[in-house]
């Protein structure tokens, strides 16, 4: 039984983690690295990430300052986070680039929750897939009784049960950050 819910309990905690790197790219009020290190850069013919690219700071709590290792990529890197559609205006003085987070209207934060209402019902969708592919191998599994392979499925649905809490705090916690002025 163990392994049917380590099994469950490992893929359920990837789900969220990849929850929070969702949640950690959506927009707040405040600048977050986060928010721009995956857009996608062409650089000498390969699609590269920005934090690979060069440092990504927010030395004010409205701006994000990337300083490129190689300097002949700026045009490039500006070029990315215009075509990246999240709504930034890059500027460029030829050694580092600033994006100025404007402030975001009550429309827009309206939005944004709910795009994370979005990303957590996905996830909780996830979870529930894994529940049932987990269910399915107990059931597939010839050498468990009914009343035992039950009980497991009790206790995979405990399990399911508290990863689904988990992400319905981290979506009220972020809906708390997006909405607060």
């Amino acid at each position: 039984m163990s392994d049917y819910s380590s099994q469950a309990s490992v893929k359920m905690e990837k789900t969220i983690e990849v929850l929070k790197k969702d949640f950690s790219q959506v927009r707040t009020g405040k600048a977050n690295p986060a928010m721009i290190e995956d857009v996608k850069v062409e650089y000498y013919g390969a699609m590269t990430s920005l934090n690979q690219m060069g440092t990504i700071t927010t030395p004010e709590p409205r701006l994000l300052a990337i300083a490129p290792f190689d300097k002949s990529a700026i045009k490039n890197i500006e070029k990315a986070i215009m075509a990246s559609n999240l709504g930034f205006t890059p500027v460029n003085d030829g050694t580092i680039i600033r994006i100025t987070l404007p402030e975001l209207t009550g429309e827009r934060r309206r939005e944004l929750v709910k795009v994370v209402k979005q990303k957590a019902e996905d996830k909780k969708v996830a979870i529930r897939n894994i529940r049932r592919e987990v269910l399915d191998d107990i059931k597939k599994n010839s050498e468990l009784s009914k009343d035992e392979a039950k009980s497991f499925g009790d206790d995979i649905q405990k399990v399911t049960d508290s990863f689904v809490n988990k992400i319905s705090q981290l979506t009220e916690a972020k809906e708390k950050e997006i909405t607060t002025v």
